[in-house]
């Protein structure tokens, strides 16, 4: 019987995905990835894991990874909904079929996936979740459209999951962070300050270390939340 924790995390193969899967991986957990890039299987051979090649857009892809991670592990106790950056075109000129790919991406992938790991969650006795938003979800900003729209919907869901399975000891959180890169090259195009709060932005590792907190039982009173991760930018309190 398998007795580490196991953890799912979806655009695993860079950035902040990548981030939480090595940060998971450091603390012991088992995991599972997924991305449309090949190098996340090389990823998950590094850490020790399994990885499946696809889209968080695809629920084919999606049942393949929980599938794969069930029968490789028998369990699933944490899950990192992480997400590629959508695109930030004008308001208008986003089409139909832009604002339906973006919305499987960033809000129907979270709902498909609850669906499949509450199951197996709730056979364990518990578990936790977290969503990989963004700090303009609940201020929207025009130069980032979909995280004023879709992301805020997003939350809205975790705060409606949390409350539903919280009696299964199921938690489901977000975090929403303003800037994050390993190197401030990697945000060339970016509208970024020049008064940030370290003079650069939080590293994949920084960010990780807050998912990997909100899957511990450290935070087993913590649910249905978002923790903006964004030196105090936010003008909500």
């Amino acid at each position: 019987m398998n007795t580490k924790k196991v953890a799912i995390v979806t655009a695993a193969s860079r950035a902040i995905g990548a981030g939480c899967a090595r940060e998971l991986a450091a603390r012991g957990y088992q995991v599972s990835l997924m991305a449309r890039s090949k190098s996340v299987l090389d990823l998950a051979q590094e850490l020790d894991g399994i990885a499946v090649q696809g889209s968080i857009s695809v629920s084919e892809d999606l049942e393949r990874l929980v599938e794969n991670t069930l029968s490789k592990f028998g369990r699933i106790d944490a899950v990192v909904n992480s997400f590629g950056d959508p695109p930030r075109p004008d308001l208008l000129d986003i089409d139909d079929e832009m604002w339906l790919e973006n919305f499987k991406m960033l809000f129907l992938s979270v709902v498909r996936i609850a669906k499949l790991v509450t199951k197996p969650m709730q056979e364990r006795g518990g578990g936790a979740i977290v969503n990989i938003s963004a700090c303009d979800s609940q201020e929207p900003a025009l130069g980032t459209p979909f995280s004023g729209t879709l992301r805020a919907a997003m939350e809205g869901f975790t705060k409606l999951y949390a409350k539903r399975y919280r009696a299964d000891h199921i938690r489901m959180n977000s975090v929403a962070p303003f800037f994050v890169a390993d190197s401030i090259e990697e945000l060339e195009g970016w509208d970024v300050p020049s008064d940030l709060m370290w003079d650069r932005p939080a590293t994949y590792s920084e960010l990780a270390k807050t998912v990997a907190f909100l899957l511990s039982d450290d935070a087993k009173f913590v649910t249905g939340t978002t923790l903006k991760i964004d030196e105090a930018r936010s003008a909500a309190i």
